[in-house]
């Protein structure tokens, strides 16, 4: 099937794509384009480059984590 057009929405991405009927939506989870899950909850590695980022972007940074 062929994709015309990719939107965003809130929810995720929505693939236009030509059916045999016509257009026809499918969200991206219903394809074999969505992401992976992940099997592990967030890393403290993860974490502490989020707090990173937030702090560059002049955001409040409650407590800190040292490692």
């Amino acid at each position: 099937m062929a994709i015309l057009f990719e939107r965003r929405t809130p929810e995720g991405r929505l693939y236009v794509c030509e059916g045999p009927l016509g257009s026809i939506g499918i969200v991206e989870d219903a394809t074999d384009r969505a992401p992976e899950p992940v099997g592990h909850p967030l890393s403290v590695e993860v974490l502490i480059e989020l707090v990173a980022v937030v702090a560059a972007l002049g955001g409040e940074v409650v407590g800190r984590v040292e490692r």
